[in-house]
């Protein structure tokens, strides 16, 4: 457990363990009443960064996600393996380099398949569910 947090809260995880922590409380206003799932949805166009029409809020929370966890396992691992020295900073910062854009190809990946479970939009008007 210890490991884990040193790594969670360490160079460079805690950029994202911040980032998460935000995501976390935006979820816990959500679960509580206080915000709407897609209280923030009209100020990001998820389409224009290539993520497709689902809701904004699920996909800047699943970047996120992987995003830190991506550096959390890269940075354990790194804890393993590297000595602290100029080449173990080298490394940290090639992780805080590479953790966005992978998280971000991983999250347009994912959303795919999300948006057909979760779409942002309602139906066209006029089409009705057939509940029986």
């Amino acid at each position: 457990m210890r490991t884990f947090f040193e790594a969670a809260t360490g160079f460079p995880t805690f950029v994202f363990t911040v980032a998460l922590v935000v995501v976390a409380g935006f979820w816990l206003l959500v679960a509580a009443g206080l915000a709407g799932p897609g209280s923030f949805d009209e100020d990001l166009d998820t389409e224009s960064w290539g993520l497709g029409s689902g809701p904004a809020a699920v996909a800047v929370s699943l970047f996120t996600g992987l995003a830190w966890l991506g550096s959390l396992s890269a940075t354990a691992l790194l804890e393993a393996v590297a000595a602290p020295g100029p080449g173990r900073l080298a490394a940290d910062l090639a992780v805080l380099a590479a953790a966005p854009p992978l998280a971000w190809c991983a999250t347009r990946a994912a959303m795919g398949p999300l948006h057909r479970l979760l779409p942002d939009r309602p139906g066209p008007a006029g089409r009705t569910s057939s509940a029986a």
